[in-house]
């Protein structure tokens, strides 16, 4: 039985300092990946907070404009006049033209 003797690669510095840098980056590089990737998350998650928020404050809006304009309608202010005791006279008014 002979031995058979294996050649073993010797790896020089320069060499396990590239291995090294290069795993360090991929390592990283997945890293800034994964936390980039949650800050997108979480920033899409606040703008659509944001869309649902304001779509509710211009429902809000839309119906306190269709309260004023029931409220300063003419047929609602003759109701509250005649309600007082007042009496619409026509003649008292006046039309300015310029």
């Amino acid at each position: 039985m002979s031995k058979r003797r294996v050649k073993r690669v010797k790896i020089t510095k320069g060499e396990k300092l590239l291995y090294t840098c290069a795993v360090l980056a991929l390592c990283s590089t997945f890293l800034l990946k994964i936390f980039c990737s949650a800050g997108i998350g979480n920033l899409n998650i606040m703008v659509e907070k944001l869309k649902s928020d304001v779509s509710t404050q211009t429902k809000k809006n839309e119906s306190l404009t269709m309260q004023v304009n029931e409220l300063t309608s003419f047929d609602y202010v003759n109701n509250i006049v005649k309600d007082m005791g007042l009496a619409y006279n026509n003649d008292n008014i006046i039309i300015i033209d310029e």
